[in-house]
């Protein structure tokens, strides 16, 4: 198939345009290479994914047109599908699972999408979309894998060569691969000398899972932070593609991607969604992974739709994604003048965030936040630097738990005798919270609970649970038939020294 000649006769600018490419000066500064975003965020649906529904639909006869469009989606596609759709009133039903935002279902609607939603995740919206295609003879749009939507993907690609034909690198979100793959199809036939890299989150790596396998392979699970990109399973052409033209993909963390979403703020005053960061964090990774100086790289900003009550999350973790602050546990005499003691051994230091609560007359564990002037190299040394002065040091820089839950609970009370930790994932929607306790069941002592809802599909719990021996292997069996993604995180350092006695 001829992907070249695809993309440039793609049919997409009815519906979307041509975004421009900015440097972001601050962030080539700091990196020592040119760094430039394609603020694919500023597209009508905010989103690059209109381009590839637009030629799609533009693809269809008169008489699939005039039976009606179906997709699935968790947003991003659907209101791509919704707006090409709308243009050309066409029938337009998009199939959501039922923890989607609220924001995201209201787009579509406004775009003239019939939204139903459906399921707990994409998969089982995707399920009821192909029922959808059968039972109405609806024609079924595919978010990514499907030559149509790819070739209009693929029309990023060619706008890159004729705004900035010099640069070295491009560096491409990857969920279902759609977008990758048609970026690829097109840059490395006309220039390809290029590199063009993949970027999944760590949780999400679907495609570095097919890389490894030499074929798309389904997770068992996929996070839930970049919900944009949250794919089981990538497609088989989508596979095909990148396994021939990408150079490699690189995975990112959860902070990385935070701290991403920050820079893409200072750069352009605009706020992408964490999917829409994940070029840029993998851009950042490569060149410190690789020493790299004096190139020209792109990242491709893909999407911007987010619940504004996100950013205290973000916010929250971008300063350990950007490697400025350390979370430590430290172990300090309880004695007065300890604290000023303790902050007379940093130094200049700043401190971030202290937590405390009196726990015996001998010693306490604080959780402090620190910030790092030189970035995370530093943390070793000044690690060293409190154990020369007798401190019990524990990092908890990259500890999930700690990072959210704990440095908001500690200073509980004791621990029951046999108390178990776990940590929860479960579909964020009206009333979630309350299905969740009630599925946990009133057979258990809760001893610990902590929530935070941070406005995204999912939900977050810390519980705390009483139990004996021998009804463990019974709890685990519940929590097994529940179905929600679980950590069993008992021996936790966090847990340890800041939520048991």
């Amino acid at each position: 198939m001829d992907y070249v000649d695809k993309i440039e006769n793609a049919q997409v600018y009815d519906d979307a345009k041509i975004t421009p490419l900015v440097e972001a000066h601050k962030l080539s500064s700091q990196l020592r290479n040119t760094v430039l975003l394609k603020r694919e965020d500023l597209q009508p649906t905010y989103t690059f994914k209109v381009r590839g529904a637009a030629n799609k639909i533009a693809s269809l006869s008169k008489d699939q047109l005039a039976a009606g469009v179906v997709c699935s989606s968790a947003g991003n596609h659907a209101q791509g599908v919704a707006l090409a759709a709308s243009r050309k009133g066409v029938r337009a039903e998009i199939v959501m699972p039922a923890a989607t935002p609220a924001i995201k279902v209201e787009a579509v609607q406004a775009l003239g999408g019939n939204v139903t939603l459906h399921g707990d995740d994409y998969d089982a919206a995707q399920s009821r979309a192909y029922e959808l295609a059968e039972e109405e003879g609806l024609q079924l749009i595919h978010p990514f894998d499907d030559p149509e939507v790819i070739a209009g993907q693929g029309t990023i690609g060619k706008e890159l060569l004729d705004q900035h034909g010099a640069f070295d690198a491009v560096f491409v979100a990857v969920g279902g691969g759609g977008l990758a793959a048609g970026v690829a199809a097109y840059i490395k036939a006309k220039r390809p000398e290029v590199s063009v890299i993949g970027v999944e989150p760590f949780d999400n790596a679907s495609m570095h899972a097919a890389f490894a396998a030499g074929a798309p392979v389904e997770l068992d699970r996929v996070g839930i932070f970049a919900e944009s990109v949250a794919t089981r399973r990538v497609g088989t052409e989508t596979f095909r593609l990148c396994s021939e033209l990408l150079d490699e993909v690189i995975t990112v963390s959860t902070d990385q991607i935070c701290a991403a979403i920050k820079d893409v703020f200072e750069a352009t005053r605009g706020l992408v969604e964490p999917a829409g960061a994940l070029a840029l964090a993998g851009l950042k990774q490569h060149v410190s992974d690789l020493g790299w100086e004096g190139k020209t790289l792109v990242a491709i900003n893909c999407g911007a739709n987010m619940n504004f009550e996100r950013l205290r999350y973000i916010s929250e973790r971008a300063a350990i994604g950007e490697r400025t602050e350390a979370l430590l546990a430290v172990e300090i005499p309880e004695r007065k003048g300890s604290f000023l003691a303790f902050c007379t051994a940093i130094g200049n230091r700043h401190v971030t965030e202290f937590n405390y609560r009196f726990q015996s007359n001998a010693s306490a564990h604080i959780f402090v936040g620190l910030e790092l002037t030189k970035g995370h190299a530093e943390l070793p040394e000044l690690i060293s630097q409190l154990e020369r002065l007798k401190y019990d040091v524990t990092d908890l820089t990259d500890n999930e738990l700690a990072k959210t839950h704990v440095r908001h609970l500690v200073g509980g009370a004791r621990q029951p005798e046999g108390e178990k930790l776990f940590r929860f994932e479960f579909p964020e929607r009206r009333g979630a919270l309350l299905q969740f306790l009630k599925a946990i069941g009133q057979d258990w002592n809760i001893s610990l609970f902590h929530y935070r809802n941070y406005g995204s599909d999912y939900g977050r719990v810390l519980v705390g649970i009483g139990v004996g021996e021998r009804e463990e292997a019974v709890l685990i069996k519940h929590f097994d038939e529940l179905g929600y993604p679980y950590w069993d995180e008992t021996d936790n350092a966090a847990y340890r020294l800041f939520l048991r006695s």
